[in-house]
């Protein structure tokens, strides 16, 4: 079995951030709203590996 990509803190991080884009209440780090959703995920693990979460490594 493959270990996991992402550690259940991480996951649930990207969640909230996800939720927080369904809400349309996400917003760049210019203030715009985000309209993207890959561009949300983006958000969601980046806030996730700057708290130091189990999250892949950049190619």
């Amino acid at each position: 079995m493959a270990a996991k990509k992402y550690s259940d803190k991480a996951s649930e991080k990207i969640g909230e951030v996800m939720h927080e884009f369904k809400e349309g209440k996400l917003k760049t780090s210019a203030g715009k709203k985000v309209t993207d959703r890959k561009q949300a995920v983006a958000i969601g693990i980046s806030e996730a590996q700057q708290e130091g979460l189990k999250t892949p490594r950049k190619k």
